[in-house]
């Protein structure tokens, strides 16, 4: 384990990606199949593959109690630590330095450790978790905190682990890619790359595929410069889930973007399946609705997360999954296949409630397709998803063959009334700002969202300086300040919120630009945040399916 965790950190003191990858298919080279199947694992964050669906089931309080027992450090003590640092695996390399008994540990033991903390229920979990922090130095405490968190912050996405591999038995990273592909475990694909075992080309059902990702732009011109191609298909973005569906036979299992399984929290969508029939997999997005109209995702909100869905929420807020893609169909994988064949076949299979097919539309130049975003806008849809007709599905890929065309719908000029320090990369500055408007019935400024994106690295640190000079209450991680400084944010939508006393809030709100040339006096207000949910996302703004999907 010390060497896995010399190696992550060598990974996260440099943020150059070829030294990342360097550093790491060298780690990799070093390992038998066993431990490289971990080693690639716990580098992509995680504790388990993905495929396995396995969860520790493991939370803060548990966390805090074991480095609290071990460190022999009170609340007040381990909270001015995690504000130092705002991340969990280095709050317990210092917290619990000079206060373990290190001995040797291999990364079997560590998986050892994950399967008794996963297996064990409640309470339970502490015992595996302290027996083996004690045993360790405060680095590999560091990374071992870090895999139990899911928080591994060393700038190492999964992609990098992939060209990591390529890098470490001389592979293409194209076929590291597509071995990864098929397993749906990078600790696999490692082993499969050092054994050069390329010979799986097939999806597995029920063995969830990383979803195809678009790239954002901000025009149409900028969809046909970077397709380069003469026509151009668009589907309207919903305002739901992403959904995997696998269905042989009797089975049904659905798959979140993140590819966790989701099946029970839409058992509309399994019970329907007998009306398939065919043995498919499916690239969708699950909508709420009611009455032919689709809801806002406020709605579909109360669906997320459940395992058990009951008969007054099914009938509030029922659902549908409106489908764009098939991955697969009665045993024959259709990755490879152009988007035109995909979708033939999709249309061929006659699909009824509660599968749609997302509706379909045709542009050959940037004036075609602006008309076709106004529209979808006026229907109160997020904006367009914009396709190559002839392109391959491309798992985990973010290229140019899918596109997302998303403007915001307005944008406010909105006052900052708290901030947050950061964590990961931004670590040690003030970060994350709430920011409110102005109720002009009471006087009142009220919250109505955070941004953390939009300004520069030279802004932020700018800002925190300013920001401690403005602190009114220090509650550690948090810091209310005098509402002075002014920005500009834009959004994709709002929705209603019970957290903030306005009663709304903006959904991804990020900064435009700073307003030091506008005076609080002059923010916008509650009633125009009112105005624009009305005109957009109140019950007028919902959908007729009839609009949004087609069979």
């Amino acid at each position: 384990m010390l060497d896995f965790a010399r190696a992550a950190a060598a990974v996260g003191a440099t943020s150059a990606t070829l030294e990342k990858t360097r550093i790491l298919g060298g780690y990799f080279r070093t390992l038998d199949e066993d431990d490289l199947r971990r080693a690639a694992v716990y580098m992509s964050g995680r504790a388990f593959p993905p495929s396995q669906r396995r969860t520790l089931g493991l939370g803060w309080s548990t966390l805090s109690k074991v480095v609290s027992s071990v460190s022999r450090r009170d609340e007040a003590e381990l909270g001015e630590i995690f504000r130092k640092h705002s991340d969990l695996g280095d709050w317990a390399a210092e917290a619990l330095d000079g206060s373990t008994q290190p001995a040797p540990f291999s990364l079997q033991d560590v998986d050892a450790t994950l399967e008794a903390i996963r297996s064990a229920r409640g309470n339970a979990k502490v015992a595996p978790l302290e027996a083996m922090v004690r045993r360790m130095d405060p680095e590999s405490a560091r990374f071992f905190i870090k895999i139990v968190s899911g928080e591994m912050r060393i700038g190492l996405s999964e992609g990098l682990v992939e060209a990591a591999i390529a890098e470490a038995f001389g592979v293409p990273i194209t076929q590291v890619k597509r071995v990864h592909l098929v397993t749906g475990d990078i600790g696999e694909t490692a082993v499969r790359c050092k054994r050069g075992d390329f010979e799986a080309s097939s999806v597995t059902l029920f063995q969830p595929v990383r979803f195809m990702l678009a790239s954002p732009v901000e025009t149409p011109g900028e969809v046909f410069e970077r397709m380069a191609t003469g026509k151009v298909w668009t589907e309207e973005k919903y305002d739901g889930v992403r959904c995997q569906m696998h269905r042989q036979a009797s089975r049904v299992e659905l798959f979140s973007r993140d590819l966790k399984e989701t099946t029970a929290a839409f058992p509309e969508l399994t019970e329907g399946a007998p009306s398939i029939g065919h043995d498919v997999l499916f690239d969708g997005e699950v909508l709420a609705h009611r009455d032919g109209r689709v809801l806002r995702f406020f709605e579909l909100q109360r669906r997320l997360g459940r395992k058990k869905v009951d008969a007054d929420l099914r009938r509030d807020v029922p659902v549908v999954l409106v489908i764009f893609d098939l991955l697969w169909l009665d045993g024959r994988t259709l990755l490879d296949e152009p988007l035109t064949a995909r979708r033939e076949l999709l249309e061929g299979l006659g699909l009824e409630h509660p599968y749609l097919l997302a509706r379909l539309e045709e542009a050959t130049d940037p004036e075609h397709l602006d008309r076709i975003f106004a529209e979808t806008r006026e229907r109160g849809n997020e904006g367009l998803m914009v396709k190559d007709p002839l392109s391959p599905y491309t798992p985990g890929r973010r290229g140019l063959a899918w596109l997302k065309l998303k403007r915001p719908l307005a944008t406010l000029d909105v006052v900052v009334t708290a901030v947050e320090w950061g964590h990961g990369k931004r670590k040690g500055v003030l970060s994350d700002y709430t920011f409110a408007v102005k109720d002009t019935q009471t006087g009142r400024l009220v919250n109505v969202g955070k941004a953390y994106t939009g300004l520069t690295d030279a802004e932020i640190a700018e800002f925190t300086r300013r920001f401690l000079e403005m602190t009114v209450e220090d509650h550690g991680h948090v810091r209310l300040v005098r509402p002075e400084i002014v920005l500009e944010v834009a959004f994709d939508s709002i929705q209603h919120s019970g957290r903030h006393l306005s009663g709304y809030a903006l959904r991804f709100p990020r900064i435009v630009r700073i307003r030091d040339d506008k005076p609080v006096e002059e923010i916008d207000t509650l009633e125009r945040v009112a105005e624009l949910y009305d005109r957009y996302f109140g019950e007028k703004s919902e959908v007729a399916l009839s609009e949004v999907a087609e069979t």
